[in-house]
């Protein structure tokens, strides 16, 4: 047999053994205890801190996906937010969209965890409580990744973008109304298809489907609480000093791109990025939203 021949099964061999061996496990689910509560985060890879911080209806599973990617780069953490899976949930715990709050508890994190200034990367109500989080912590962020953070707060100042605000909230007054009636599965559908277009929720795997009504409650809290929602200013955005990237998907409901700019136009200084995708932009362009964090944050090796 030739050289030839023999390097030709050999690489066969090679290509089998890979295509049977097993997937790389999943990093151990470990708990770290906030006020009045604990957090369940996963960790993986060496250097800098880097933060994921997930939107509603999600948990540390959503990162999944890029865990391995970035943990080449950084040390990742993907936690999840109080009163999202795995971690006690409640009717009557903290909203989805209480920011401020959920921005306590990520502080809280980072100082339980030891990690010092963390550079950030943040999807919907999770960016919305990361922009919380970098006004009442600057000195603990080194770096910030935004995708579209519901801070309908930056439209008020004009009557045309607050409109597109208004409108967006009627647009979700159906999946509002299922919640208030106890209907998770109806809620979930409905908020789904609103933030991310017609027939979203039957176009997501059944692993993701799992994820939305397992942190369902969070968002039914939205809508029964009274709790005034907190206010995320365009003199806040004007504080940001640390390099901003913002992303958006190319098919994103017009609100997110208002809001979006606006927090640009605020910031001033921040890097912008879009991908063919509607709102969950980590979700459906993964490859590419990890290349676009690898490119922005350019990594030192780890140490």
């Amino acid at each position: 047999m030739g050289v030839a021949a023999k390097m030709a099964i050999l690489i066969g061999v090679m290509a089998l053994l890979a295509a049977v061996a097993p997937a790389a496990a999943a990093p151990p689910v470990k708990y770290v205890a906030v006020e009045r509560g604990r957090l369940a985060y996963v960790e993986t890879g060496r250097g800098e801190p880097l933060v994921l911080v997930h939107g509603g209806m999600q948990d540390y599973r959503f990162w999944a996906p890029h865990m391995a990617a970035l943990g080449k780069h950084f040390h990742v953490i993907a936690y999840s937010r109080r009163n999202h899976y795995p971690n006690d949930i409640s009717a009557e715990g903290w909203a989805d969209t209480a920011a401020d709050l959920h921005a306590h508890d990520l502080a809280a994190l980072i100082a339980a965890l030891r990690l010092g200034p963390v550079n950030l990367v943040a999807h919907s109500s999770g960016a919305h409580a990361a922009l919380f989080f970098v006004d009442q912590h600057p000195e603990l962020v080194r770096t910030l990744v935004v995708n579209e953070p519901p801070a309908s707060g930056l439209l008020a100042s004009d009557p045309a973008l607050g409109e597109v605000g208004r409108a967006f909230n009627t647009s979700l007054g159906p999946s509002r109304e299922a919640f208030k009636a106890g209907d998770l599965a109806a809620g979930v559908r409905l908020f789904t298809d609103a933030v991310s277009g017609p027939g979203a929720f039957e176009q997501r795997s059944a692993e993701q489907k799992a994820m939305l009504m397992d942190n369902a409650v969070a968002h039914q809290v939205d809508a029964i609480s009274s709790r005034p929602r907190p206010v995320y200013t365009c003199e806040m955005a004007k504080r940001i000093s640390v390099p901003v990237l913002i992303t958006n998907g190319e098919r994103s409901p017009r609100f997110f791109h208002a809001v979006t700019d606006e927090l640009a136009r605020c910031i001033g200084h921040a890097k912008r990025a879009s991908f063919p995708a509607s709102h969950g932009v980590p979700q459906e362009a993964p490859i590419e939203f990890d290349d676009a964090v690898r490119s922005f944050l350019a990594p030192r090796p780890p140490g």
